[in-house]
């Protein structure tokens, strides 16, 4: 299958990008192809200078995880150079500039659960569910982003028990922000999209630096981080447009 088939990614005229996991007949699993469709989506939302990504799949289920299939057969160095371009695409996501929001509407489990993580936030509908069966499965993955996001006693238990969290429950976690009725997540999604659009673009990517790498670093750092992105700010003069509506 080819990394246009695997991924589909459009550009709507509102600068808003929408990149839809394309394998429902294989329950979106994770393969070579996908890995590297999700890759070259990330390179051309930068080039197109999106201002938001919207990041979906199609059929039932989100991302059943790595697609087992293609690995059988597969030999160790394969297997690991698949694994290594799975790990480029999620930190590829999780790097993009612009926002970056997951809608899942069914399971995302292993690699799906990656995928969503990397994402800036989450809207899930009822049917959404998270799991991590990896160690389970006798291999090792999803051990790293999922616990900075909802703590690694959470992680574990998912890890070593196979737990899935329902849709709620990993909103009550942090995995998710909104919850939303299936007929409402359509209408959610384009009035968070409608309000990303019109922020300033230099803004938003600046304030997402400041988060991820604050909490990657110590108070004193973070705010260097943030008195830097100041610096920026004033330099990009962004802000003056938006104040100037203000107070008028």
């Amino acid at each position: 299958m080819s990394d246009e088939a695997a991924a589909v990614y459009a550009l709507g005229e509102d600068g808003v990008a929408t990149l839809t996991l394309n394998r429902p007949e294989a329950r979106n699993a994770l393969n070579t192809a996908l890995c590297e469709a999700l890759l070259a989506a990330t390179r051309r939302t930068v080039a197109d200078g999106a201002k938001l990504l919207v990041l979906r799949a199609k059929g039932p289920v989100f991302c059943a995880g790595a697609d087992l299939k293609e690995r059988k057969g597969m030999s160790d160095d394969a297997v690991r150079a698949r694994r290594v371009k799975a790990f480029a695409a999620y930190d590829a996501i999780e790097r993009l500039p612009m926002p970056v929001i997951a809608a899942v509407e069914g399971p995302a489990v292993g690699s799906g659960a990656e995928i969503a993580a990397a994402c800036d936030f989450v809207v899930a509908t009822p049917a959404a569910s998270f799991r991590t069966p990896e160690a389970l499965w006798g291999t090792v993955g999803a051990t790293q982003r999922l616990a900075r996001v909802i703590g690694k006693r959470l992680a574990k238990d998912m890890m070593f028990t196979g737990r899935a969290l329902a849709a709620e429950e990993a909103r009550e976690a942090g995995l998710v922000s909104r919850v939303v009725a299936p007929d409402a997540l359509e209408a959610t999604i384009a009035e968070i999209a409608a309000t990303i659009a019109k922020a300033p673009a230099t803004a938003l990517a600046l304030a997402k630096r400041c988060i991820d790498e604050g909490l990657e670093r110590d108070p004193r750092g973070a705010l260097a981080t943030e008195l830097l992105a100041i610096e920026e700010s004033l330099a990009a003069a962004e802000w003056r447009t938006s104040m100037a509506g203000f107070g008028s």
